[in-house]
């Protein structure tokens, strides 16, 4: 382990520091800025010298909860920023909430100023509803991309663990920070000290933004079967239209039958019941995360009658979709 005394030559040093601004959102998630302020840190430190510094805001200016029910104390109310900042939103779960009409003037406003502007975990949704990543390429936390792709259709959204397009940043969220200052850290002073802040969080598989934020079919279900693990990629590429199982058996060469055989031997359902499992699992999210209507969330899951849908949902959830947007909103309001 190097110490404080072995600093890293960095390649471009420069006499100012680049400074971050962090706004925490309500209920923002601790991992993906505690991830992203540590790595400046730690560039700070490996380097010996202030290569970053960074402030603490939010809205109110005092206390942020995050998502763990930590209270932080902010340094400062949204203030104003200058071209040459980095600014970087730090979202979490309810998302949609905590971007507050005076949150989103802020962003249009500072905008208009050109700094880099960027959203951490799900806070790419507090950017693209200020209209800051129209026309760009954008990512967001896996669990929210459906309710993003649904709403902001005039952002091309990707499913990579981070996002740089011009001066607008996002990522997946976690520990996807790491991944996104080490790629700032090695811009602005090399590979070496990009390569030092990793060895110091015992950080040994750095991805890019060519990287998905999800593990591969074959890891997420535990089995290696590449003909179960391409009908299961068909199946998620297919929710709102899905494609019947004797068109999904065809297309890798089996037959109904077998397919039917598969799915029970490695997954103990059948391949209409997983596929149902993945539209509901979808519907849920849509539900949870937009203000979609209850008809247009079942039809965008593949559910051309209301009724059908209900029932289904009301087996897989033990409630009904009415009921499941209700309570949301109940506790959203407190």
């Amino acid at each position: 382990m190097r110490t404080d005394f072995d600093h890293i030559k960095v390649d471009r040093a420069s006499s100012k520091a680049r400074r971050f601004v962090f706004v925490l959102l309500e209920n923002f998630t601790l991992l993906c800025f505690a991830s992203a302020v540590e790595s400046l840190r730690i560039a700070n430190r490996m380097s010996g010298q202030t290569l970053y510094d960074w402030t603490l805001i939010g809205e109110g200016g005092e206390t942020v909860t995050c998502s763990a029910g930590t209270e932080f104390n902010v340094d400062d109310d949204l203030i104003d920023v200058s071209r040459d900042d980095t600014v970087l939103l730090c979202g979490g779960i309810d998302v949609q909430a905590a971007t507050t009409k005076r949150i989103v003037n802020w962003l249009r406003r500072e905008a208009r100023r050109g700094p880099t502007m960027g959203g951490l975990c799900t806070a790419g949704y507090s950017l693209a509803k200020a209209g800051l990543l129209d026309g760009k390429r954008a990512t967001i936390h896996w669990e929210n991309q459906d309710s993003f792709s649904e709403e902001f259709d005039e952002v091309e959204l990707t499913k990579s663990v981070f996002v740089l397009d011009g001066n607008r940043i996002t990522t997946a969220g976690g520990t996807a920070s790491i991944d996104l200052m080490l790629k700032l850290i090695a811009e602005d002073h090399g590979e070496d000290l990009a390569n030092a802040v990793a060895d110091q969080l015992i950080y040994s598989s750095i991805r890019t933004d060519q990287d998905t934020q999800r593990l591969s079919i074959p890891t997420r279900i535990g089995v290696r079967h590449p003909k179960l693990s391409a009908v299961i990629q068909q199946m998620e590429l297919n929710i709102e239209e899905p494609i019947s199982p004797s068109l999904l058996a065809k297309d890798v060469g089996m037959s109904t039958r077998q397919l039917e055989r598969l799915f029970r031997r490695y997954l103990n359902r059948s391949p209409k019941r997983y596929y149902m499992e993945l539209r509901l699992q979808k519907a849920r999210n849509l539900l949870m995360q937009t203000d979609m209507s209850v008809i247009n969330v079942a039809l965008a899951c593949g559910f051309a009658s209301p009724s059908h849908f209900s029932k289904c949902y009301r087996a897989q959830y033990n409630t009904t979709p009415y009921r499941e947007r209700g309570a949301q909103a109940a506790r959203l309001s407190v």
